[in-house]
């Protein structure tokens, strides 16, 4: 199972949409459970994760990672039975040291900063992607 902390409001009517897109797509162990939780909470809600949960922090200084290393990234856990638990911050996007110690893998979606929303959305659909990678699936092109 992947879960998805996000800091800060449930998604925007118009973003909960596109996210279901790709979500209903999604079959174990890929499928998505979200975690919506203030930002000030989020040092709280991470220190409460299993020792043995594979934890993803999207950072804008973390990795920057084509989908197939992505996919290769969220697979290897799942298929070692381990959750995976991605994080992203809130519209501030700033970690303590507490969060950014506990992570097992830190991403970067780009060189460029997103809003935290649209952040989600990308979450969604590369999660799909690597699905779709995984199982040999064209959905991915390269």
């Amino acid at each position: 199972m992947i879960r998805i902390i996000a800091g800060g409001k449930k998604h925007a009517s118009w973003l909960a949409e596109a996210c279901q897109e790709y979500e209903k797509r999604l079959r174990k162990p890929f499928n998505v459970e979200w975690q919506f939780v203030d930002e000030e909470k989020l040092p709280e809600r991470v220190s409460r994760l299993k020792p043995d949960d594979f934890m993803i922090l999207l950072d804008e200084n973390g990795k920057i990672m084509s989908s197939p290393e992505l996919s290769r990234a969220v697979l290897d856990p799942l298929e070692n039975g381990r959750d995976v638990v991605l994080v992203i911050g809130g519209a501030f996007g700033h970690f303590s040291d507490e969060i950014t110690s506990r992570a097992n893998l830190i991403w970067s979606l780009s060189k460029l900063v997103f809003p935290h929303q649209i952040c989600r959305l990308i979450v969604s659909e590369q999660i799909y992607r690597a699905q779709e990678i995984a199982l040999g699936h064209p959905y991915h092109h390269a």
